[in-house]
């Protein structure tokens, strides 16, 4: 008799496998009746950025952090800017590391000349990887390193309150102020919006919103975007990044100019905003 399907309750997603079945974000699968983890330790990017890249603008300026990516995401945006890894699955290749070996290799970098705070989860959706993360940042809090998450937002309430306390700072993704932006990338909105609200009540987050010409470059849901951040405090920081064609997308560039006026309208209610790709 087949046996029955199981859902995977990471995300709002909520794909319901059968065994051997891969969900929608290409790194879980069904195994012997569970939802698990198929890139768990299983790298293909490793690099030693400056946190500016994440980008963290008011989180240790001026420092390096290790920043580590596997293969997966649970949304499809069609301007995705590292659409081969995170729209590859397990057939990549990989380099495999353990949570102690990841650690091992922060503390190493960080007694350099230039210095490590720690380990950046970006590159793809660190999320799809929540049992890596979350083995990994016990290891580096105990190791006085930080923990920095470069993410999409969109995680269950239960998963991602696990994971706050061992997360040092977010840049958490905001692809629009419309669930008709999410719709083209396959996410919710209020999902993110109540993890984006969530975390910085916890820890230190900033948010990156990519304006994409004739999806969400208007400058009114610009306004509404800031006005609700400024809600959760006006020192939240906002950065706002000028899209290229990357994957499936093939609008032109935005114009230089409409990020500078976005930027403009953001400051009337939030103190750190910054332009990106410019």
């Amino acid at each position: 008799m087949a046996m029955d399907k199981v859902v995977c309750t990471l995300c709002p997603r909520g794909c319901r496998l059968a065994e051997g079945q891969t969900g929608w974000c290409r790194g879980r699968i069904c195994h012997e009746g569970k939802i698990v983890p198929q890139n768990y330790g299983r790298l293909t990017s490793v690099a030693l950025d400056p946190i500016e890249k994440k980008p963290l603008a008011r989180f240790h300026p001026g420092s390096f952090i290790l920043s580590v990516g596997s293969f997966g995401c649970n949304l499809r945006c069609p301007f995705c800017q590292n659409h081969t890894i995170s729209q590859a699955g397990a057939d990549f290749a990989t380099q495999d590391v353990t949570p102690a070996e990841l650690v091992a290799l922060a503390k190493e970098l960080a007694s350099r000349p230039a210095g490590n705070l720690g380990v950046a989860f970006t590159y793809n959706e660190p999320f799809i990887s929540y049992e890596f993360v979350r083995d990994t940042a016990k290891l580096l809090r105990a190791a006085g390193l930080k923990v920095v998450l470069v993410t999409n937002g969109m995680i269950n309430a239960g998963p991602f309150q696990e994971l706050l306390p061992l997360v040092d700072a977010f840049n958490i993704d905001l692809k629009g102020w419309r669930q008709e932006v999410y719709d083209v990338c396959g996410g919710s909105l209020a999902a993110v919006k109540q993890n984006i609200a969530a975390a910085a009540k916890a820890t230190h987050v900033e948010v990156t919103t990519l304006i994409v010409p004739g999806l969400n470059d208007s400058a009114e849901e610009m306004a509404a975007e800031a006005k609700w951040l400024a809600s959760i405090s006006t020192d939240l920081p906002l950065h706002i990044s000028r899209y290229f064609p990357r994957w499936q997308a093939v609008e032109p560039a935005t114009p230089v100019a409409v990020i500078y006026e976005f930027a403009d309208i953001a400051r009337k209610y939030l103190s750190y905003v910054y332009t990106g790709n410019c």
